[in-house]
């Protein structure tokens, strides 16, 4: 899965760990969210683009084999 991340969170100015504290994992989850190895879950997904002020659309798509 691709997504805009860490883009999105340097606009907003804040670093992976306040990002991380905010949506209650830790700053490696969030480092390997945004580098795509690691898929987070729905729930994750929706809480991080909560805090980022973006639908979950404009963080996240799905990239073909």
């Amino acid at each position: 899965m691709k997504n805009n991340v860490k883009i999105t969170r340097i606009k907003a100015s804040m670093t992976q760990e306040q990002l991380a504290r905010k949506v209650g994992v830790t700053r490696q989850t969030i480092g390997l969210i945004e580098k795509g190895e690691y898929n987070p879950t729905l729930q994750l997904c929706i809480a991080i683009a909560k805090e980022l002020n973006k639908t979950l659309d404009e963080l996240y798509w799905e990239v073909e084999l």
